[in-house]
């Protein structure tokens, strides 16, 4: 019988021998089996300008945490996971509580659903809630770094620049569109050394030529996830070749290249970190007793507080959030489409782009993509504007009648309904099942778990709301589980103070 204590599989996880360069930080990840054997990867990140120094603690300090991330996802699967490096009780105190956090996702989201990358019998867990889910023990130690001292910092940073994680898809391009607005933008984009990074190549080739603020670090974190699942005896060996939507483990992603953005923000003064997440991406869960974040953590706004809150404690003063909460994923593609029409055609949202003649061009037959084309011609827009050619607009037509969308169930709701008024769709047991209007979905939407101004600076929000409101059909807030209308005006958008702000 498969019990969670099964996938304690592999002796020890070292994150050890750190290397700190002005424009490259690494350490080496090794992994010791249970047999004494033992094999070891770099994980790397670079970056075209200075921002390390090894005699500055904080530097070093900032450096360890970045290397220490990717760890974090496999805190059910080694006896124990040692971090070596320069960390203070508040860093430490982070990475145990995220350890957890990731470990709990990884088990409801990964070992107790339907998981095709699991071997038999590992993929027959059944589910017991526990006090505590992480099964490594973690260790924290220092061999290099023990004549510094780390202090509290009292950082100055400028609350008109925004660093924006820059991924190509419509989230960030539309986080940046609204920022250079009013703002000052420092979009980022994660090179994460593999297939993913299509997806930015064509937005950040545009953005080289339009902002100069654009930053372009190198992480090879994807080749390190990949090489973990080679270590991991309950993982299939043709991983690589099963075509699937999810990833097989990992769910501690987003904070890999959030930490890879810091070294640009801290020495640039910048206050603000923006992540383009939407009204779908913060839920709680429950799963046998087992609370959890549906495998989302890293997009909710919990993250972003739990790290505005990290970065208060290191004295740090930089805000995180996302500016397009109160938007549903059909919302942001309209914004973004209709506004900014120049950056939407650079979009790539796709699970397998490839590239044609030096573009990269998305795939047509993902999931991703089919809802993208759904979205874009239930706008009454047209889709080879962003890449996909007439025979994947009407594939990807035809798999809405018969496949759904990932997205929750009154988005999906909605854009079938849409769909099959404009006839873009026929209408079979499938589509007529799904589709039913929800006015909602193309307004503005407040409650108080996903998508709260108490989680949003009071200074960005009038100029965000001025600029969304010219495209929502209103707005409206949850009043005992219904939606009702209202006006956004000046004391709507004052009233609720920032929870995290200390100013």
């Amino acid at each position: 019988m498969i019990t969670l204590e099964s996938f304690v599989v592999l002796k020890k996880l070292a994150v050890k021998n750190i290397s700190i360069e002005p424009r490259k930080v690494k350490a080496e990840y090794c992994v010791e089996k249970f047999s004494g054997d033992t094999n070891s990867i770099e994980l790397i990140y670079s970056y075209e300008n200075a921002y390390f120094s090894k005699k500055q603690a904080s530097d070093v300090n900032l450096a360890s945490m970045m290397l220490a991330q990717v760890a974090l996802n496999y805190g059910l699967f080694f006896e124990t996971i040692e971090i070596d490096g320069l960390f203070d009780k508040t860093d430490q105190r982070f990475l145990v509580d995220m350890l957890e956090n990731t470990s709990r996702e990884i088990l409801t989201n990964k070992l107790l659903i339907k998981n095709e990358f699991l071997k038999p019998p590992f993929d027959q867990l059944k589910p017991e809630k526990k006090s505590t889910y992480t099964q490594s023990k973690l260790q924290f130690t220092n061999s290099c770094f023990a004549d510094m001292e780390l202090s509290k910092e009292n950082a100055k940073t400028d609350l008109s620049k925004y660093a924006i994680l820059s991924s190509g898809g419509k989230d960030s391009l539309l986080t940046y569109g609204i920022i250079k607005e009013i703002g000052e933008p420092y979009p980022v984009f994660i090179n994460e050394a593999g297939r993913h990074w299509f997806t930015a190549v064509n937005a950040h080739r545009h953005f080289k030529t339009i902002e100069p603020n654009t930053e372009k670090p190198w992480c090879n974190s994807d080749r390190v996830f990949n090489w973990m699942l080679k270590q991991l005896p309950f993982i299939k060996e043709n991983f690589a070749s099963i075509r699937s939507d999810i990833y097989p483990l990992r769910l501690w992603t987003v904070a890999v290249f959030l930490f890879g953005v810091l070294p640009v923000a801290r020495k640039k003064g910048i206050g603000n970190i923006l992540i383009g997440d939407e009204y779908d991406t913060t839920m709680t869960c429950n799963m046998h007793g087992i609370t959890h974040y549906d495998g989302l953590y890293d997009q909710s706004k919990y993250f972003d507080n739990a790290m505005t809150r990290y970065y208060r404690s290191k004295g740090w003063l930089i805000n995180q959030f996302s500016l397009l909460r109160s938007l549903s994923e059909l919302l942001i593609m309209k914004v973004l489409i209709k506004r900014y029409p120049e950056l939407q055609k650079h979009q790539v949202s796709c699970h397998s782009a490839h590239e044609v003649n030096g573009r990269m061009y998305p795939c047509g037959k993902c999931e991703k993509c089919r809802r993208i084309i759904g979205m874009v011609k239930s706008l009454d827009e047209d889709p080879t504007k962003c890449g996909y050619n007439e025979a994947q607009i009407t594939h990807g037509l035809h798999a809405l009648e018969t496949h759904s969308v990932k997205q929750i169930g009154s988005d999906a709701a909605h854009l079938y309904y849409l769909m099959l008024e404009k006839n873009l769709i026929k209408r079979n047991e499938h589509t007529s099942k799904l589709a039913k209007e929800h006015a909602e979905i193309t307004k503005l939407r407040f409650d108080k778990e996903r998508s709260n101004l108490e989680d949003m600076p009071i200074y960005i929000r009038k100029p965000l709301f001025d600029i969304l409101s010219h495209y929502a059909d209103g707005a409206v807030q949850k009043v005992n589980h219904s939606w009702l209308e209202f006006k956004i005006n000046d004391t709507f958008i004052n009233t609720p103070n920032y929870k995290l702000d200390t100013r």
